[in-house]
């Protein structure tokens, strides 16, 4: 059996660079000639998972089907590749040092003096290799987080140099990601920050074989001979990484550029197949060229990051394609919204879908929201605490309870529509204790989410503490919602439906999460239809 190669991608000169997107990108391509490949993301801040982080500090937590709270950038990994990803995709210096302190209360350093060198690296070099380790990859691209230079990043660095000494040359390959930035005064590029970003590369004992240049204008031959010289690299492997329309733009440049030609000449491999990304191709020709418009309005409290919904922004651009249709998405403060001035704010919308969230700030707005849109006929979505919400505004107007509300944000309501978890009640700790990871949830047929779906079983990623109170359950049928999914072990209520209502949709997992090119989310797919058919109608 041949040995698994590994590729690591690493930044400089500044954060945001895009690893995530080129790394999601390379692979694609690897994947596309034939070989299997995953990718992980190393993060170097020390909380364990970004699960307790708020959003503004993060953007969203992208939730895996084994229930691990991640970064974001495993979204982008699942939705380019089509692979599902776990708890291994992601580590951080909080799991690598929590892991490494555990081992010291038991013992297990022999009463050794426990230090960053060897101990801190050996653990994150065993957590690099694993998914290696399982048989189940040809190619693992290791994705570096922050920035090279910084001091958290170092120990990361520092077992990237000690694998690559390890490993004979042809099993790694370094890509560096850096800026190229263009100054307007002199009318020109410059390339001195790439060269301080390698230097300092080189300092810490790792030579890139591969440099992927972030610009806003072309390089040129030139260009590339310098950063080459300077860098000492081939100027083939000089990769320009230009500004581009779309991140799904970015797999296709990099085809253009040569990036996997480069790194599998480094990594001794050959292509297996000729890359076929036709269906690529035509996802993108769709998302160009739509044949309609429809304008759908994101109602959440952390719109100001559109990072925070950016697995719900990916799924309407996936949609959007499947139905030829271009999806402007607005972003509305649920803070900013209430019952008087919800007709306006929301004028113009042929959809809404009410966000995900925790805790009591804007609640208020998304019910007013929601009262609207049910009263109005206009195509509903919602997700998690979208759906509560839906919950609530149905039982306070037509169940006749007024009062009604979940426990998360009124302990003492006298109805509680939604109430915590049996289960979560004795649970104190934050981190990693919701209702996480991949659920099975039963249909009805006939409704909304099976004339989506197409079939009565499906299972969806989950992250919560509070659900449906199923005591509720009969006076909410009798007064016209519908409880269409239901989870066939623990009863609880998955999906709620309005059928009198054009599309009125409620979904306690988050079907964003399972959304990609190759497949769209077919209740996104549903909804998008439904607010294209609302604007055909109403415009």
């Amino acid at each position: 059996m041949s040995k698994t190669k590994y590729v690591f991608v690493t930044g400089g000169v500044t954060s945001s660079l895009g690893k995530g997107i080129i790394s999601a990108s390379l692979a694609k391509l690897l994947q596309a000639r034939g070989y299997r490949v995953t990718i992980q993301k190393f993060d170097p801040y020390i909380n364990v998972d970004p699960g307790t982080m708020n959003p503004y500090e993060h953007g969203e937590c992208y939730v895996t089907d084994d229930g691990a709270e991640t970064d974001l950038d495993l979204g982008h990994y699942e939705r380019f590749l089509g692979i599902r990803t776990s708890q291994a995709n992601n580590v951080t210096t909080g799991r690598i040092y929590q892991t490494v302190i555990d081992l010291e209360r038991q013992g297990h350093y022999l009463g050794k003096t426990v230090q960053v060198v060897p101990h801190i690296t050996d653990e994150i070099k065993r957590r690099i290799l694993l998914l290696g380790d399982t048989g189940d990859y040809d190619i693992v691209i290791t994705e570096l987080g922050g920035t090279v230079g910084d001091i958290e990043s170092l120990p990361f660095i520092e077992a990237v140099r000690q694998i690559i000494w390890e490993k004979e040359e042809q099993e790694c390959a370094v890509i560096h990601l850096t800026l190229v930035p263009y100054l307007n005064a002199a009318k020109e590029l410059k390339t001195k920050p790439t060269q301080h970003s390698v230097k300092t590369m080189l300092e810490y004992g790792v030579q890139p074989d591969v440099l992927v240049c972030r610009t806003e204008h072309a390089l040129g031959t030139e260009l590339r001979k310098k950063i080459a010289l300077f860098c000492n690299i081939k100027s083939t492997a000089v990769i320009e990484s230009i500004d581009v329309e779309t991140i799904y733009d970015v797999p296709l440049k990099m085809q253009k550029e040569k990036l996997d030609k480069v790194v599998l000449a480094h990594l001794k491999l050959s292509s297996k197949v000729d890359p076929d990304l036709e269906s690529w191709k035509e996802f993108l020709w769709r998302l160009k060229n739509p044949k309609q418009e429809v304008n759908i309005g994101i109602v959440g409290k952390y719109v100001e990051l559109p990072d925070a919904y950016k697995s719900i922004a990916e799924a309407f651009i996936h949609a959007g394609s499947e139905n030829e249709t271009k999806v402007k998405v607005h972003y509305i403060h649920s803070e900013m919204l209430n019952e008087d001035n919800v007709e306006a704010k929301i004028k113009g919308m042929d959809g809404i879908l009410v966000a995900p969230g925790f805790g009591e700030r804007g609640i208020e707005g998304k019910i007013a929201t929601i009262k609207y849109v049910r009263e109005n006929n206009i195509p509903f979505f919602g997700i998690c605490l979208g759906m509560q919400c839906a919950v609530v505004e149905f039982a306070r107007n037509m169940v006749n309870l007024p009062d009604a509300a979940s426990t998360e944000m009124n302990p003492e309501t006298s109805n509680p529509v939604i109430d915590m978890m049996e289960e979560q009640k004795s649970i104190t700790k934050k981190g990693g204790t919701m209702r996480l990871g991949a659920y099975p949830c039963q249909l009805s047929k006939g409704s909304k989410a099976y004339q989506a779906y197409g079939k009565t079983k499906i299972d969806e990623r989950h992250r919560h503490r509070y659900e449906f109170n199923n005591h509720y359950k009969e006076a909410f049928e009798n007064a016209g919602m519908n409880c269409t999914g239901i989870n066939p072990e623990s009863h609880l209520v998955e999906i709620v439906e309005i059928p009198s209502h054009p599309w009125f949709v409620g979904v306690q997992f988050h079907p964003e999460y399972r959304s990609t090119v190759d497949n769209p989310h077919p209740l996104f797919v549903r909804f998008v239809k439904a607010s294209a058919e609302y604007a055909a109608k109403n415009n």
